[in-house]
């Protein structure tokens, strides 16, 4: 995992493999995800995974209910991590 700091104020992490026990995450996009396994390398988008919503990082965008698609995005790098920080806002916790 790599953390990635955005001034003094925030620090997010991304990664590409999930650590247990994560229930959001910003993560590059996968172009594809084929039986719970990335194909095709990433896009240059992100998206945010968040468990406490319902979400599974095993499925494709494609493959998620509308209301998750919305959630995760695919953002830039700047809005994810703008998008990643309301997630951690009291209501997720």
């Amino acid at each position: 995992m790599e953390p990635m700091h955005r001034g003094a104020e925030a620090a997010v992490q991304t990664c590409d493999e999930l650590a247990p026990g994560w229930t959001v995450i910003l993560r590059r996009q996968p172009v594809r995800i084929a039986a719970g396994r990335l194909e095709g390398g990433h896009a240059d988008a992100y998206e945010l995974i968040c468990c406490d919503c319902g979400d599974n990082p095993d499925l494709d965008y494609r493959d998620v209910p509308p209301e998750l698609q919305q959630i995760r995005g695919p953002y830039p790098m700047e809005a994810g991590i703008t998008e990643y920080m309301k997630h951690l806002e009291p209501r997720h916790r």
